[in-house]
């Protein structure tokens, strides 16, 4: 348990001074952002989810509209 704690804290103190160092280059506070990045996260991930969604369905509508058909029986 200790060992996670001490590996959770690394990562918490390296990782964030990326982002202090580009708050005290912007003149900004660092929480602003750690918040901007995770927000950010949050709008890219469902960007790609709701175009993989909007593909998916523009697809399924192409297959439908452009389906060969062998002779006039087949509606």
């Amino acid at each position: 348990m200790k060992f996670f704690h001490r590996l959770l804290l690394y990562f918490q103190k390296h990782g964030y001074y990326v982002c202090q160092r580009i708050a005290d280059r912007l003149g900004i506070r660092a929480k602003i952002v750690r918040t901007s990045f995770m927000y950010l996260t949050f709008v890219t991930v469902g960007f790609g989810f709701a175009l993989y969604l909007f593909l998916a369905f523009w697809m399924r509508i192409k297959d439908i509209v452009y389906t060969k058909r062998n002779s006039v029986f087949d509606l």
